[in-house]
């Protein structure tokens, strides 16, 4: 068994662009203790004000179902006795269920850096974790710099840790500071350790070489069995080990129990979830839950998963909770569209008709400015719209967007205003709404609408919005719109392509309602909007 300790809150708050409120701590704790990690840092109450708050608003909350809460916290200062030391106060008051204490483990630091002498540093170690212990805290021991101070000098890097065993450590974290470690120095460091420390270790690495998934691998193999890391690997310079890489390899490569039963397939919607409450882009690139991750575009690759999904993917997208995509575009044959089609309907077969009639739709699209190898949802339409299955939820009967200058007015003043008309078998809908530019205003308008017949429709938000110009026309060039939409549980792209941006636009917008409606909204819902007894919807089995 492996633990996790996620310190996304605390090392990964120190990345830069990275803010948190006290409600997104809250938030991504309980998204974590979902997911199933052991435990939690939160952060330094000594240091941070809103970390204390945390902490305070913790304490009256529900109990977390599967994680303990960490702080973490500095030894006191050199020359300072650790009772009279205000932060350790804190930290022994706090409430968390343990402490992390960081100290000195390379003799250069404490000579150039704390300033003191190797042995005043090992007073303070063995001081502050001594003070904690009394206070009934279960303390780990951080060892700063540890890697780094093994290669100067070995016996004192050893003797850091040996004193804060003696100070009644319950746990050794070896940290790659600088994140300059290779993997074959990190299993010699670790072995070393092993055979003079009898207490468990665990593994905090920096990524600045690239290299703080396969050191905390390494250092597993060698005899960790706790790994700390981040969502997404952000954290300090380069970051930290990323915990969305690090325990899929754990649990599918190196068949290490780190997650509870069931838990993994929650990896990819918890992390983005995550990532959103961060305001990060996630990487589309990222191992196990990018979204490119199992997505296929070449001709000869799609015919191998088709045939032998092991051909191509390692692991099975499901069990990380991800998902096979297939990429459309001008190099993918009736393979590739009976791989998209297929799964959509699974009525057709590969020498159906309808396959030749979408691939002549799709290269017709193309050339008008279309591509649908990051817009799947606006494909499967597509699809859909030429084989006469399409279903019709609303039509756009007329629309006006106005925009305004805002000079001298306060920031936050709406600069546009959309006008819509929508039509729903034999009813209208009209309504108008404002916005910070044109698309928002649009955008905000047609969920207005929709939302009187279509009450789902209020969970759906845009999360990302792309503009590409396609031919260089000045002010007539042709647009291509690709927008991300959410509706909080689901994730799905769409495009429009005009010489109007607006109506690019709105051709984007639409497509992603009508997926939304398609895909995520229940029958009885739609059904009560269009009155049609019997209704048969296409099969999505995505």
């Amino acid at each position: 068994m492996i633990e996790i300790s996620d310190t996304t809150l605390r090392d990964g708050g120190q990345a830069e662009g990275i803010t948190f409120s006290v409600s997104d701590k809250i938030q991504i704790i309980q998204a974590l203790d979902e997911l199933g990690i052991r435990w939690i840092e939160v952060g330094t109450p000594g240091a941070n004000p809103l970390d204390q708050q945390v902490f305070q608003l913790l304490k009256s909350a529900p109990p977390l179902r599967q994680a303990s809460l960490q702080a973490f916290g500095p030894t006191c200062r050199p020359g300072q006795i650790a009772s009279e030391d205000d932060g350790l106060k804190i930290l022994a008051e706090c409430g968390a269920d343990t402490v992390t204490l960081f100290g000195k483990s390379n003799i250069t630091v404490v000579e150039h850096v704390l300033r003191c002498s190797p042995e005043e540093n090992l007073r303070i170690i063995q001081d502050s974790i001594s003070f904690l212990t009394r206070h009934g805290i279960c303390v780990w021991f951080d060892a700063e710099h540890f890697f780094d101070g093994y290669r100067i000098n070995a016996q004192y890097a050893l003797r850091t840790l040996q004193t804060a065993a003696a100070g009644g450590a319950k746990r050794i974290i070896l940290c790659d500071t600088r994140g300059g470690a290779l993997p074959h120095e990190i299993s010699e460091a670790v072995r070393a350790v092993k055979a003079i420390i009898d207490l468990p270790l665990g593994i905090h690495a920096h990524n600045d070489c690239g290299l703080a998934a396969a050191n905390t691998l390494s250092a597993v193999s060698s005899g960790c069995d706790l790994v700390q890391g981040t969502i997404g690997g952000i954290g300090e310079r380069c970051g930290n080990a990323d915990l969305c890489t690090v325990i899929p390899v754990l649990s599918l490569k190196m068949h290490e129990s780190c997650l509870p039963d069931g838990h993994l397939p929650r990896l990819t919607h918890l992390s983005r979830r995550m990532m959103e409450i961060m305001n990060i882009v996630p990487n589309e690139r990222s191992p196990f839950i990018g979204n490119s991750a199992f997505a296929h575009k070449a001709g000869v690759h799609i015919d191998g998963i088709i045939k032998d999904p092991d051909s191509y993917e390692q692991v099975n997208p499901e069990s990380v909770g991800n998902q096979r995509r297939f990429l459309l575009s001008d190099q993918v044959g009736r393979a590739g569209v009976y791989a998209r089609l297929g799964r959509m309907l699974p009525d057709l077969n590969r020498n159906s008709e309808e396959i030749l009639l979408v691939m002549q739709k799709v290269k017709e699209m193309e050339a008008a400015g279309y591509t649908y190898e990051n817009a799947d949802s606006s494909f499967e339409l597509l699809a859909l719209d030429t084989l006469g299955r399409r279903p019709h939820y609303f039509e756009v009967a007329d629309y006006h967007v106005l925009c305004q200058g805002s000079h001298g007015k306060e920031e936050n003043w709406p600069t546009a205003q959309a006008y819509l008309k929508i039509r729903v078998n034999d009813q209208e809908g009209i309504n108008a709404a404002e916005g910070e530019g044109p698309v928002n205003a649009l955008d905000n308008a047609l969920r207005k609408t929709l939302s009187q017949f279509y009450p789902s429709v209020k969970r759906m938000s845009l999360q990302d919005f792309k503009v590409r110009v396609l031919n260089a026309k000045g002010t007539a060039s042709l647009v291509r719109v690709s927008i991300e939409s959410s509706d909080g549980d689901h994730i799905w792209n769409t495009v429009g392509v005009s010489e109007n941006i607006i109506e690019a636009c709105l051709k984007a917008l639409t497509d992603s309602v009508d997926y939304m409606l398609t895909r995520f909204v229940s029958r009885e819902e739609i059904s009560r909007v269009l009155h049609i007894p019997g209704r048969k919807e296409p099969s999505l089995s995505l």
